[in-house]
């Protein structure tokens, strides 16, 4: 079952689609997208259809200024807004009565360093990254990998989506990390630092030639394999 969710942050409306599974009071995983992604990301999609088969759900939902969220991109887009969002939206799963209160956080790239910095506020079961950069500074040019976003890129005011992260995740438990080793615009460098400083249990997993939008298939495959499974194994008991 799919419910579509709206809520709000700061004085953005902002709306999501909820995969439930049969399961009573499941565990719910929360997804935060990409910077220029939205929920409806085939990524996220597949893995909300693969946590559901194992009896989790899954919350996907559209950052301030992105898909059918309110906002404009160009303005409403700064770190701390998609962190207060993503906030926002565990606050919401919550306290809904048909989820239970284990919480797993599932990031893409700008989204992954979202949940590294909003997961310490919470009691968070468990935390899935890919290509997720530790510090604005770290992120390379040309920042973007379809050439039609980099009109976007440039509308943005850069000081607004500063972030340093590496001071800020020896904390972080229950994490497993994905990230391309030929990844061009987030070097593999974060993933290996990131997976360096937090604390076990951690798991890193180098794709060997893997980009950052991890295009490869079978890059694809042991993605959804390997971090279905990691929900699964730290979310449902």
């Amino acid at each position: 079952m799919q419910q579509m969710i709206h809520f709000s942050s700061d004085d953005y409306g902002l709306s999501g689609m909820l995969h439930l599974p049969e399961t009573e009071n499941p565990p719910v995983i929360i997804g935060s997208h990409g910077l220029f992604s939205t929920g409806d990301s085939p990524k996220q999609i597949a893995l909300a259809e693969e946590c559901i088969k194992r009896g989790m759900a899954f919350f996907r939902f559209d950052h301030r200024g992105c898909g059918r969220s309110d906002g404009d991109f160009a303005i409403a887009t700064t770190f701390e807004g998609r962190c207060r969002d993503l906030t926002r939206a565990i606050e919401v799963m919550q306290a809904r009565p048909e989820t239970g209160n284990r919480i797993g956080l599932f990031g893409s790239s700008f989204g992954g360093a979202a949940c590294l910095a909003v997961a310490p506020q919470f009691d968070i079961a468990a935390i899935v990254t890919v290509a997720a950069p530790l510090c604005s500074e770290s992120i390379r040019s040309p920042y973007v990998n379809d050439p039609a976003n980099s009109p976007l890129i440039e509308a943005l005011d850069r000081t607004s989506l500063f972030f340093d992260l590496r001071d800020k995740i020896g904390n972080l438990t229950h994490l497993l990390i994905f990230h391309g080793n030929k990844d061009a615009i987030v070097p593999f460098s974060n993933a290996r630092e990131l997976y360096a400083k937090a604390s076990e249990p951690k798991r890193l997993i180098r794709q060997e030639g893997g980009d950052h939008s991890m295009s490869d298939p079978k890059h694809q495959k042991e993605f959804m394999d390997l971090a279905a499974g990691w929900f699964e194994k730290y979310l449902r008991f």
